[in-house]
């Protein structure tokens, strides 16, 4: 029999106040006092998956160990929870119709005229109760906001999945803003029960609310939340700004959240909550002893969200050296070759990560060209490897039609499209008029490292497992003459075929990674190729 509790997570007011973090934080202090979770995030985006939309709309698209492209929030779920995410954990209203559609085509509804009730509720019900293993909780986050015309068969989703499941084993957390304004002195409660009487329309009374705030909450705020949207005092959580989000787990539990959500499940736990590791992370983080400045060199970094797991992966990387990193964004399309120094000089560290197009390519290639140079520390992920084999290519081998073959034809086809290659002992296949959406090479794959190279000292094994997502692979039949020239292949697949880790020999610190390690570095478990760079960026400071 399913023993799992329920926890449906939803938000009001205005998007982008933090239910992925709370989901998170929620899941980390539940974890805390002994038990087991697993988080999930039902999106009302009619894509199919997060892989074909712009990273200025939707932030990063995070990669799970199965290849699903997922929202960003399930990173925040896995760098809290520690419990991987899977392709089970997300799904979109695109997916749901998709999904129906085929059954109804195959004729599985028996001629029946398909709805959105019950046909679309339903598809959302299996997949929220769906793969869940013996997890003691299930929190459930739904995008949007309530109001929102695309997040309705969701909403009725799950208000019929708590009453099926009844009281006892579910509970609704409705995230609400409580803005401040200046010109009154006020901190207005309006939004809140607007929102909760709108979620109240469709059939759901919150259990709890977690209230947004720039500041406390008053007494008689409170008591007027509480009676006006139909909730215990003792339910109404504020959910104070802070300046490190490791810290939410700390805050919401001096608040009371995971002492509320155990009481209206009736659980009166036994277990001491251990939340020593938080604290710790917290100490760290205010208390470092050297200061560093990374640039990150893209064209998404008008809009940080795009590497959301990149930033979080170097501040891990910054704690396991006791050190603060100051993340300078560098718009890859304003580098110009005459304002390098000026942009550059001050730097600690450097890091092209992943992409896709030419736009902002040649700004990417000066960028690399001056920390090969220099010698400042580099890291490349993904498109920021293949970059730094073309850069290399063209300035070192003295190649200059050498180039990749995603900018367009070119004579030295350095980096070339993959068009099959194996998965779980499958042959997968594809070509350049393939869909978009889901044909990369996506998820965990094997590389095996050589000794005494810089990647084997990082990693202190042979064989490791990373994360992909790319559509080209750099082109083994130039290693040999990269090799005469101290650039070394220093990490392939398996078989020998696919170049997965480039390391320029003579530099004190140059990698480049295929994969994306980011995507599995965790606040308490810092990737070791991060807790690496960083360590590269402080004795470089040490040696100015």
């Amino acid at each position: 029999m399913n023993k799992a509790r329920y926890i449906f997570i939803t938000g009001g007011v205005v998007s982008s106040l933090g239910k992925g973090i709370s989901a998170a934080a929620l899941g980390a202090l539940l974890q805390a006092r002994g038990y087991s979770v697993r988080l999930r995030k039902l999106d009302p985006y009619i894509n199919v998956d997060p892989g074909t939309m712009s990273p200025f709309q939707h932030g990063e698209v995070f990669v799970t160990d199965d290849g699903a492209e997922t929202d960003l929030d399930l990173g925040h779920y896995e760098r809290f929870t520690g419990v991987p995410a899977r392709q089970s954990d997300n799904i979109t209203t695109g997916r749901v119709y998709q999904k129906v559609i085929q059954k109804e085509r195959t004729g599985d509804y028996l001629g029946s005229t398909v709805q959105v009730i019950p046909h679309i509720t339903d598809s959302i019900k299996e997949f929220i109760s769906k793969d869940i293993g013996n997890s003691d909780f299930v929190l459930v986050e739904i995008g949007g906001t309530v109001g929102d015309i695309e997040s309705l068969p969701f909403l009725e989703a799950i208000r019929q999945f708590g009453n099926e499941i009844g009281r006892d084993k579910s509970i609704y957390i409705h995230l609400t803003l409580l803005p401040f304004i200046g010109t009154s002195n006020e901190q207005k409660t309006k939004p809140t029960q607007h929102s909760v009487k709108e979620l109240r329309e469709i059939g759901i009374q919150p259990n709890i609310l977690l209230c947004r705030c720039d500041r406390k909450i008053e007494k008689t705020e409170k008591d007027k939340i509480a009676l006006f949207c139909n909730v215990l005092r003792e339910d109404v959580i504020q959910g104070l700004d802070v300046k490190n989000i490791y810290n939410v787990p700390l805050i919401y539990h001096e608040e009371g959240l995971d002492t509320q959500v155990l009481k209206h499940f009736s659980i009166k736990s036994s277990k001491k909550i251990n939340l020593n590791p938080w604290k710790k992370i917290i100490y760290r983080i205010n208390n470092p002893k050297i200061f560093l400045k990374i640039g990150i060199v893209g064209k998404y970094t008008d809009f940080p969200d795009a590497y959301k797991s990149l930033a979080e992966a170097v501040a891990h990387g910054a704690l396991s050296n006791s050190a603060e990193v100051e993340i300078v964004w560098i718009n890859s399309e304003k580098i110009k070759s005459n304002l390098v120094k000026e942009k550059f000089n001050k730097l600690d560290g450097m890091i092209v990560p992943g992409g896709f197009g030419e736009r902002g390519i040649e700004g990417k290639l000066i960028s690399i060209s001056y920390a090969r140079k220099h010698n400042i520390p580099y890291l490349g992920i993904c498109l920021g490897l293949q970059l730094a084999i073309v850069e290399f290519a063209q300035n070192v081998l003295k190649l200059k039609n050498a180039n990749s073959s995603e900018f367009g034809p070119c004579k030295e086809t350095v980096i070339g499209l993959l068009t099959e290659w194996e998965k779980a002992g499958k042959k997968i296949k594809r070509h350049i008029a393939s869909d978009k959406g889901g044909t990369m090479r996506l998820g965990a794959y094997s590389c095996d490292i050589i000794k005494n190279s810089l990647a084997f000292k990082i990693y202190g094994k042979k064989r490791i497992r990373e994360r992909h997502r790319h559509r080209y692979e750099v082109n083994s039949e130039y290693e040999k003459v990269y090799g005469e020239n101290s650039l070394v292949f220093s990490g392939k697949s398996p078989d020998g075929k696919l170049p997965e880790i480039i390391e320029i020999k003579n530099h004190p610190w140059f990698l480049g990674v295929q994969f994306h390690p980011e995507l599995k570095s965790r606040p308490f478990n810092p990737h070791p190729v991060f807790k690496s760079f960083v360590a590269a960026t402080i004795k470089y400071t040490k040696k100015l």
